[in-house]
């Protein structure tokens, strides 16, 4: 039997969290012993993980990459908390030459400075294959032995703020790099073309029939009222662009829609977003359902799923969203096009954002095209079970 490291480092409501347990859902277990280490045992999604799977301890050392630095300190571990703040200015400084994009540096420098800090996993002996779900990618390159070892592409790199010549020799040292999109296959090539014969293309594993059970184990009609309904999953983050979603809906109610509600679903910067519904006098449209590790029966009762995203790799929310026959609106980031076909089951909505609201007010007004969506949306198969072929062919 075949053995199988996959390492992440927690397991809150997140894309590349759910993929993962798709991922995991997929492996053959009678073919693979798979192990799975969690750097912090943390997360609703973690119930989540498949009894086939072997969840591996939880380190100390590990979990100290993530949390609170107080907390660390408090457990004695200087080296880490030193390394970290180490790993900040070093990035903070990075980030001063950046313009107009995030600073996604600050994932590799805390990595790099707080690896030598973290024990070796080398005892749990030689896999067939170590795979590095999520960035940082410095800590499976290190510490695990195995005959080769794959790292995960989750975002398009072509919009983000990277030290491309620190991380070159990360993303060299594996043998395989997995890209979840091809338009996220192009954007880290813009950064990494020498990478061109390391990248795989695999989609993100998504099962249609977990989704749809999930969606009918719960009664939210008493919850998702107004008209129109809309509804958004992800984190509070730039990158999703919540904050977008708020003035689009200021302006949509501008526009008449006096009756919308928008429901935002996720975590993260929860404070700022707050601050925009207040400034923007969205209190009573824009409703921020935090947290759900079930967020599908709220999806299935919109009127219409949409993605702000200022960039995505693979939205795997905007594929849940289509599995219930939801109409799906996104906006036009570097890799849109390859989250749905344009018209047929979603619509590509401008940028900018009063584009974008008027696009979004066409559409709602526009009963017949919102059916037309939601029924391609219906009538596709969207399962993708196979895909798992493609990371078993490499082991």
């Amino acid at each position: 039997m075949k053995r199988i490291f996959i390492a992440i480092q927690y397991m809150e409501l997140g894309g590349a969290e759910r993929a993962l347990l798709g991922l995991l859902d997929a492996l053959d277990a009678s073919r693979f012993q798979v192990d799975l280490f969690v750097y912090r045992h943390s997360g609703e999604l973690m119930p989540l993980i498949p009894a086939k799977v072997n969840l591996l301890p939880e380190l100390p050392a590990y979990r100290a990459l993530s949390r609170p630095l107080k907390d660390v300190l408090l457990e004695g571990r200087l080296g880490i908390v030193a390394a970290r703040l180490w790993g900040k200015w070093r990035s903070a400084c990075f980030g001063k030459r950046l313009e107009g994009c995030e600073n996604y540096a600050v994932f590799d420098d805390a990595a790099a400075a707080v690896s030598p800090f973290l024990p070796s996993l080398k005892k749990l002996g030689v896999y067939d294959l170590a795979i590095s779900f999520l960035t940082p990618h410095r800590i499976v390159r290190d510490k695990v032995l195995a005959r080769r070892k794959v790292a995960w592409i989750h975002t398009d790199y072509s919009s983000i703020g990277i030290n491309a010549a620190r991380e070159l020799p990360v993303w060299s040292s594996y043998d395989h790099i997995m890209s979840i999109s091809p338009q996220a296959g192009k954007g880290f090539l813009s950064r990494f073309p020498e990478l061109e014969g390391k990248l795989v293309q695999m989609e993100n594993i998504v099962s249609p029939e977990a989704v749809r059970e999930q969606a009918a184990l719960e009664d939210v009609s008493g919850v998702m009222e107004g008209s129109p309904c809309l509804c958004t999953v992800g984190r509070f983050s730039h990158a999703k662009g919540m904050d977008r979603a708020v003035r689009l809906a200021a302006r949509l109610v501008e526009l008449g829609m006096d009756k919308l509600r928008w429901y935002l679903i996720g975590y993260g910067d929860e404070q700022s977003l707050r601050r925009e519904i207040a400034a923007c006098g969205m209190e009573e449209h824009v409703i921020i359902l935090g947290k759900k590790a079930n967020p599908y029966p709220c999806m299935a009762a919109c009127d219409l799923y949409v993605q702000p995203s200022r960039y995505e790799g693979k939205a795997v929310a905007v594929r849940e969203a289509q599995i219930l026959g939801r109409p799906v609106a996104i906006t036009r980031f570097p890799t849109s096009s390859g989250h749905l076909e344009d018209g047929v089951d979603g619509v590509i909505i401008p940028n900018e954002e009063e584009d974008a609201a008027l696009a979004l007010f066409r559409l709602l007004n526009d009963a017949g095209r919102l059916e037309r969506l939601s029924a391609a949306c219906r009538s596709r198969d969207y399962g993708n079970r196979d895909e798992i072929l493609k990371l078993e062919a490499l082991i």
